[in-house]
């Protein structure tokens, strides 16, 4: 979607996910008249760091503690040992495409509980 009427004094909101190392890993850009959603700034960052504590990557839509998607085998030996764990488990469509649950899910499921709660806390007060 492009935008006649481009404004160069007016801000867009910016939502900017820089890691440990001061790598930008997430840059989410909202326009003024648009507000930010919280819950997926959350969800992103959360997905963030499920993918890397698991070496694997998140699917689109994903919610934490579901499956994520294995990386692609490296040799033909680890490709072989895929089709057999994906025929067996059926976490899978093939050795390219498998799925395995991430480690630490009850951590982060307490943590985002707890978040939502204070959230209702604070919504209550105000």
């Amino acid at each position: 979607m492009i935008s006649s009427d481009i404004s160069n004094t007016e801000t867009v909101r910016n939502v900017f996910i820089i890691d440990d190392k001061g790598i930008i890993r997430l840059i989410l850009i909202y326009p003024m008249n648009v507000g930010r959603c919280i819950p997926e700034i959350l969800r992103a960052l959360t997905a963030l760091q499920v993918a890397d504590s698991n070496k694997a990557s998140t699917p689109a839509n994903w919610v934490p503690c579901e499956p994520v998607i294995l990386t692609s085998p490296q040799t033909f030996a680890e490709l072989e040992a895929r089709s057999r764990e994906v025929e067996k488990n059926k976490n899978g469509m093939s050795w390219y495409l498998s799925f395995k649950q991430p480690k630490d899910c009850k951590v982060m499921e307490n943590r985002e509980s707890k978040q939502l709660k204070e959230g209702e806390e604070k919504s209550d007060i105000t």
